[in-house]
């Protein structure tokens, strides 16, 4: 029998390392090629790595848990013809609907070896005969863990749509976390972000330390860099955006967006783009080359949007925005958007973004300082939308009103662009119909 070593392999991201995940195997376990074998975790995307060889599965060479340098042996697989290697630098793409993850490109998309550990589409719910529901619809809860029988349907012939199931799913989210916990026993803890070393004793049992890796050591090393090499400049204006919560109501009752879901993002990605054609440096970036600094303007729209996702910041974007319809951008937003709850943003989706929007109104917040991120020149960000009282026509009424406030890299754009740019925003948040230009 010939024993093959699987090393790691550099998975098209540039990136020197990986954390191992989970075994997918163990020893003794026979898989063929293309089985997945081992879930890791760069500082972009969660890649499951299927072997290359098929055979008896020998030594697994690295912990859960460790990290690991690329080109690093992590296991060994006995088997009497061995199977020649996949190629040297494959990437991450994703699978289609059903699979589980992304896959490397070179490797195929094969049958997987049984987890250990339970997939979102494998969370159980309770069954729902009787609800009318297409399988694409069916499949959705399946996967965000809804109970179709407890969704109400608002589609025309009774039937339960995309955007029902996405709603219940975030009212569900919300009321989860709705009751206020106890005071701890404990002063002081560290939240983990990666499973933590057992304390040492029982006097260090009031604190821990977690290691800093992954998504978060990428977000922290790419925030710290931003924040001190690019100058700073904050503003932010209040603005009474009535008229845009009357458009979502609207988009929202028509049959033409009755399978997207509508949100006041969807006007804010549109507002954000009509104003960079207005002010195209804020769509620029700072760029040091040998010859010297340059501003690299570019004429395209990679949007970016800031995601809270379960293994931390990441910021996928909607490549070459400005060239969709309104229609196409809500679709663009929703399909980012469940791709990060679910763990499946690729390398690809989080590079060559030109400007970013963080929606932190969505957590209840009104306004903020948010750090540029990197390669780009402003993040804008989008607060609460609240009813407050507001004057109109020399009288005091309630309106609904937000926030936008945002940060810009002054060595790339002055201040009389970075506060056009954000009354241009304002403007459009005001009134919508100016995008009709």
């Amino acid at each position: 029998m010939t024993e093959q070593t699987f090393v790691l392999p550099d998975v098209g991201e540039g990136l020197t390392e990986a954390e191992i995940v989970q075994w997918r195997v163990a020893p003794g376990d026979t898989v063929a090629v293309n089985d997945v074998i081992v879930e890791i975790e760069t500082a972009k995307s969660l890649v499951e790595l299927p072997s290359p060889f098929s055979g008896t599965v020998g030594e697994l060479l690295a912990s859960e848990g460790s990290t690991v340098e690329v080109g690093a042996p992590i296991i060994t697989i006995g088997s009497a013809d061995a199977a020649p290697p996949a190629p040297a630098q494959p990437t991450t793409v994703p699978e289609p609907d059903d699979a589980g993850g992304a896959v490397l490109v070179g490797y195929g998309t094969g049958g997987a070896v049984s987890s250990r550990r339970r997939k979102p589409a494998e969370r159980p719910v309770k069954a729902s005969v009787g609800v009318v529901a297409k399988p694409p619809i069916r499949k959705l809860a399946r996967d965000l863990g809804v109970d179709l029988a407890a969704v109400t349907p608002s589609g025309p012939a009774g039937e339960v749509t995309r955007q029902d199931v996405v709603k219940h799913a975030e009212q569900a989210s919300v009321f989860r976390n709705i009751e206020t916990p106890e005071w701890g026993a404990v002063r002081e803890e560290t939240i983990p972000v990666a499973a933590p070393a057992a304390p040492a004793s029982i006097d260090d049992a009031r604190e821990e330390s977690i290691p800093v890796r992954g998504v978060r050591k990428a977000t922290a090393t790419a925030m710290t860099s931003s924040a001190y090499s690019a100058p700073h400049v904050s503003v932010w204006v209040d603005v009474d955006a009535s008229r845009t919560m009357e458009l979502v109501k609207r988009l929202k009752a028509s049959p033409d967006f009755a399978d997207v879901k509508i949100s006041p993002l969807l006007i804010m990605a549109r507002a954000v783009m009509w104003a960079l054609r207005r002010t195209p440096m804020i769509n620029a970036a700072w760029v040091d080359t040998e010859d010297g600094a340059q501003i690299r303007v570019r004429h395209y729209v990679n949007l970016g949007i800031a995601a809270a996702t379960p293994r931390g910041l990441l910021v996928p974007n909607i490549k070459d925005a400005q060239a969709m319809n309104t229609r196409e951008l809500a679709k663009a937003l929703e399909n980012l958007t469940l791709t990060a709850r679910e763990g499946k943003t690729s390398p690809a989706d989080q590079a060559g973004g030109t400007f970013t929007i963080t929606n932190i109104g969505v957590f209840g917040v009104d306004a903020g300082t948010p750090i540029i991120n990197p390669g780009e020149a402003g993040i804008i960000a989008l607060g609460a939308i609240r009813q407050k009282p507001w004057v109109v026509d020399g009288e005091v009424r309630p309106r609904w009103v937000t926030t936008v406030s945002g940060s810009f890299d002054h060595r790339v754009v002055d201040g009389d662009g970075i506060s056009r740019f954000i009354a241009d925003v304002a403007s459009v948040l005001e009134e919508p119909a100016l995008l009709l230009d």
